[in-house]
């Protein structure tokens, strides 16, 4: 109560002291509440209004009418690093920041409609982040998605630009789930996950450990991310076990990383280095899985830490060896000529990086979808086997078994059904 006091009272001296002053924020304040009150709001309980911060710092002094209102400029990320450039400089050399190339450099990404992609209602609504060229900053505001320009609003949403949401887990949540990447699901009903909750509403006592993304992922604050295993849980060099070498170059071929006729390395493997997907030596991986050690052990033995993420290895392993045979299956198709080649793909084999396929180069209604048997491939891949391998890690025993082991088991059974009946309808 006292706190929502607080609160109100400085958002009523900020409103008083901006009116008294005669700012060229009051006309901002005078209108803005009656547009966008919600936004008024947020600003007048965040800390940059508390500061003497005003909306031409971020937005410009050219916008003074409803009808000019594109003369506002919407900030990017470099506009927050003229205060917070520690913190700039650390997302810029994180995970995150790769967010919007990424996204990019995916072919299935130009395949699908804009509204999705750059207006931020798919994967342009969580891969909206990273830093911007000029040119792609413009193509933005052209197209009518100038909103998306910003990484830091991801998690400070705007105009409160908050250091505590930014440290909920729940910041987290919007990206960090559903068909691919359920991590938000997979921590909230783990361990970790139930604890933060129960002691959230004050059934764990004050002093009880109860980690959240951010403990592990972005220690004491920190805005750069990385991971071991990387998005799609491959590594470089290949294992010295001859069968696991063996998977996990078939699954490199499916991503089309490496030719599968020649077994050597495409281009997509040189994009796919440039926007660090995967690390590419032990030591690299090494440092990775070090520092992620020295996390678990702030709570637990490290020997009994290093156990545990050891088995995950040993899952990702036994999970390549039924993500390898499915692909070899598929493959199979593809050689002996029962599926067509889709005029996308880089080679006469099945690729894991695309959703759909075009006559065209541009999103129409005449576009052909994948061959059915293709799709529970790219499920199996994409859904199942990462739930499996990230539900290991996140310590979920449902997600780990029966959203991602048992589902990569079905898939692979109803592949090797598919591609029977293919070929026995094929003769």
């Amino acid at each position: 109560m006292r706190q929502t006091y607080m609160t109100s009272l400085v958002a009523v001296l900020t409103i008083l002291l901006i009116v008294t002053t005669n700012t060229p924020a009051d006309d901002c304040i005078d209108c803005h509440t009656k547009v966008t009150p919600g936004q008024v709001q947020d600003w007048l309980s965040g800390a940059m209004a508390e500061s003497g911060m005003t909306c031409d710092m971020c937005h410009g002094d050219e916008h003074e009418t409803a009808e000019d209102y594109l003369k506002a400029e919407i900030p990017d990320e470099h506009v927050c690093a003229e205060c917070h450039e520690d913190q700039f400089d650390q997302f810029t050399s994180g995970k995150h920041n790769l967010g919007w190339a990424t996204l990019n450099a995916l072919p299935a990404t130009h395949l699908a409609p804009d509204e999705l992609m750059e207006g931020g209602r798919g994967c342009g609504g969580c891969h909206n982040m990273g830093v911007k060229t000029e040119a792609e900053r413009a193509k933005l505001e052209e197209m009518g998605y100038r909103y998306q320009k910003n990484s830091c609003d991801e998690c400070h949403t705007r105009h409160t630009f908050s250091k505590q949401e930014a440290q909920n887990p729940h910041a987290c949540e919007m990206c960090h789930m559903g068909y691919d990447h359920p991590q938000w699901e997979m921590w909230s009903s783990a361990k970790h996950g139930t604890r933060y909750q129960a002691k959230k509403v004050g059934d764990m006592p004050e002093g009880a450990v109860a980690p959240t993304c951010q403990k592990c992922h972005l220690p004491n604050g920190t805005h750069s991310n990385h991971t071991a295993w990387g998005f799609f849980g491959v590594r470089l060099p290949l294992p010295e076990d001859k069968q696991a070498a063996s998977d996990r170059l078939t699954i490199l071929k499916a991503l089309g990383f490496i030719d599968p006729d020649t077994e050597e390395p495409t281009s997509l493997l040189d994009a796919a280095k440039d926007l660090d997907m995967f690390r590419l030596d032990d030591e690299t991986w090494q440092a990775e899985r070090d520092r992620m050690l020295g996390i678990c052990s702030e709570c637990h033995a490290k020997t009994y830490a290093k156990e545990q993420l050891e088995k995950g290895d040993a899952i990702i392993h036994k999970a390549d060896r039924l993500m390898a045979e499915a692909i070899e299956t598929v493959a199979g198709l593809y050689k002996d000529g029962i599926i067509e080649k889709p005029e996308s793909y880089p080679a006469n084999y099945p690729f894991l990086l695309t959703f759909m396929h075009t006559n065209g180069a541009q999103w129409d209604e005449k576009y052909d979808q994948l061959s059915f048997i293709d799709q529970v491939l790219l499920q199996m891949f994409m859904k199942h086997r990462m739930r499996a391998y990230q539900g290991f890690f996140h310590v979920n025993p449902d997600y780990a078994y029966w959203y991602g082991w048992a589902e990569m088991t079905k898939d692979l059974g109803e592949i090797k059904e598919l591609a029977k009946s293919m070929r026995a309808l094929h003769h």
